[in-house]
């Protein structure tokens, strides 16, 4: 049987549709749009009716994607965003008349819980016997810790992400050292008073990440963020972008995206290794184990 997930982040709005296979998940499908909710808004500023409209017409197609392709459930959530936004319930309510869906506006707890089983389950290599998963986002970030039996013992959300860093300091394309090292003053101000437990293994998810594979490898160490880094600040972001088959979209987040990662690994004393699923899979994990609970 298939299971589907929307995301509504602050960058993208992305559905994943896959099965269960031994262990893990086979994707079937997977779509990504840039739909910007977190973009040159402060936390405390509504979403805008047009922006509102445009995220419900994303998720009312992507809903009958899913639906077309037969899914046994379907979960929309939303993240920091939509969380943070004073007018939520305005986005939530349009989403569920547009797409015929409820929608649920995850806490930050349950955001670090869903993206480590995610992180944990879809490793093909042995998870070591702690593990810490760091999801960098658009609008917040978040690292759990624990282990693949127990699950989180100890999570923290962080109230940055590579669009409100790019938003508040990547101004010019590309962004100027002035520029990149605001990033790095806000990010490591942050990250200050933060005790994480060291653990034996990191995986890192989240679009950041993810986009750095083709770019880093697979393993996100100081010199790989640091050639990374320099490569994605080193042109204009269509530039880069068409180099490196990304979207200019991306490019832009990714700077700020590769310096919050950088000072997370060198938090935890630990390079990141990038993971194959993060909280979408999380999320069709639960769906899963919810279904087999009740003997479907």
């Amino acid at each position: 049987m298939r299971y589907a997930c929307i995301d509504i982040g602050s960058n993208t709005t992305r559905l994943l549709v896959a099965e269960p296979r031994g262990p893990g998940l086979h994707d079937v499908c997977q779509e990504k749009a840039f739909t910007q909710i977190g973009r040159g808004r402060d936390r405390t500023d509504p979403i805008s009716a047009q922006k509102v409209t445009q995220v419900a017409r994303v998720v009312a197609a992507q809903a009958a994607r899913a639906r077309t392709l037969e899914c046994a459930r379907l979960r929309v959530v939303a993240t920091a965003a939509i969380r943070d936004a004073p007018n939520a319930g305005e986005l939530v309510a349009e989403i569920a008349g547009a797409a015929g869906e409820e929608v649920v506006v995850l806490a930050p707890e349950d955001e670090a819980r869903l993206a480590f089983a995610g992180a944990t389950a879809t490793w093909g290599p042995a998870v070591s016997a702690t593990v810490a998963v760091v999801d960098v986002g658009g609008g917040s970030s978040e690292i759990a810790v624990g282990t693949l039996a127990g699950g989180v013992a100890w999570w923290a959300s962080l109230a940055i992400g590579s669009g409100v860093l790019a938003d508040e300091h990547l101004c010019t394309d590309p962004p100027t050292p002035h520029e990149l090292a605001a990033v790095r003053h806000d990010v490591a101000s942050v990250l200050a008073d933060l005790d994480i437990p060291r653990p034996e293994q990191a995986l890192a998810v989240g679009g950041s990440a993810t986009s750095l594979r083709r770019l880093c490898g697979g393993t996100l160490d100081a010199d790989t963020l640091r050639r990374g880094a320099s490569e994605v600040a080193g042109g204009s972001s269509r530039d880069v972008a068409a180099r490196l088959g990304l979207d200019p979209e991306r490019v832009r987040l990714l700077p700020a995206g590769i310096l919050l990662l950088a000072g997370i690994a060198e938090r935890i004393g630990r390079p990141l290794q990038i993971a194959n699923g993060g909280l979408r899979e999380g999320i069709v994990l639960e769906l899963i184990a919810g279904a087999e609970r009740l003997g479907r």
